[in-house]
Parts: structure tokens; sequence; C-alpha cells
């Protein structure tokens, strides 16, 4: 099921109908031409992801919204687009009638999407692994990634941007385990931290 066929079922699950134009809003926010990495492509792989895991949600429905929306501000040289994103999430579902607990969470779910830590509730872990998978894709599509990433950054000297990047990495490796589901951890893990080592060895050397 493709993600415009996912947002549809996930308003209807909720027992809404999105506000008129909020989904050419978000195809226009991912299509904006600073984006390499964080576009509509990233979404569908997101929702790849998450297909053979979807079992594991307790809120389907929410989660795949918070991952429409988990990217929907994205200015690299901004410092809160996530808390950007979660706002307009809520505030898009308080406008279409959906319950405000359920708009927290998916706002709370968007927030999560900052990876500060491994998060604890169910779905926040199954979100934060979706959209991690990318670091445990096939080495040529990581190598890409991290080429998409470098362009999302492209006014960012050669220098910065290794040290800056090295940090991010290494922060990953870091941690006791990078996936937070059994799931993703199982089918994933070992080759994340194949493809961070590699990446981060070479911006060390940068």
């Amino acid at each position: 099921m493709s993600a415009e066929a996912r947002w549809n079922a996930a308003w209807e699950a909720l027992g809404a109908r999105p506000p008129a134009g909020l989904l050419a809003e978000l195809r226009a926010c991912y299509g904006e031409p600073h984006r390499a990495y964080h576009t509509l492509d990233h979404v569908e792989e997101c929702f790849a992801a998450l297909a053979p895991a979807a079992s594991l949600a307790e809120r389907l429905p929410e989660l795949e919204l918070a991952i429409w929306f988990h990217d929907a501000i994205c200015d690299p040289r901004g410092a809160d687009n996530e808390t950007a994103s979660a706002r307009w999430a809520e505030r898009s579902l308080r406008d279409a009638g959906v319950a405000a607990d359920a708009a927290r969470r998916v706002a709370a779910l968007v927030l999560v999407t900052r990876h500060h830590v491994v998060p604890e509730d169910p779905d926040a872990r199954l979100l934060a692994d979706v959209d991690l998978a990318i670091l445990g894709a096939e080495p040529a599509r990581y190598l890409e990634y991290e080429r998409q990433i470098r362009r999302e950054y492209d006014w960012v000297p050669d220098p910065a941007f290794s040290e800056g990047r090295a940090r991010v990495l290494h922060a990953f490796l870091a941690r006791p385990r990078i996936y937070g589901t059994d799931h993703f951890a199982a089918q994933l893990e070992a080759r994340a931290r194949a493809n961070l080592a590699r990446s981060l060895a070479a911006f060390e050397r940068a």
C-alpha cells in the first residue's frame, strides 16, 4: 500500500477527514528544492520499513500520520524542525476533530524523531526504528544516503561538516543498541554498525 493510501486509511481509522489541501501542503514541503534525503522517497521508505513490523504498533493509524508529519518542516539551518512539525501535526488533527489525546500522541511521536534517546513507549520505539532503518540499508543505499545528507548541508564547509557528522555517527555507535525493537535490531543492527563505522572512519580521516 502506498504512502498516500496509508494516509487515507489512517484518517479513516481515526474517524476523521483531513483538512482540505493538507496532503498537498505536505507533498509540497517534501518536494522543496533544498531537500535531497528528507523527501517523499524517505516517507515511502519509512512505510516500506514499517510494513513487516506493523503488527507491533499499538496505535498504527497515529504512527502512520506521524510518519507523514515527522519531516514536514525541514530547514537544515533550523534547530526546531521536529517541534514545528509536531505542532503542525497536532493542530491539523485537532482541526479535523480528532480527539485531543490522539492529536497529542501523534505530536509526541513526531518529536521522537529527534533521536536524542531511545524511547520507552512501544510506538515511539517503533517509529524511531523506522526512521533509522536507513542506517541499516545495503551499503550502496547507505552511501547514497550520506551523499544526500551532504547535499542538504552543502552550505557547511567540509571540515565543519565532517566534524559534526562524525559526532552524530559516534553517538549512534556508542549506544548499547541502535534499534529499540527486537525486530529492527535483529534485521538491521549489525549492518547499521558496519555502515556507521565505515562512514565514521572516513569522516575522521577528512
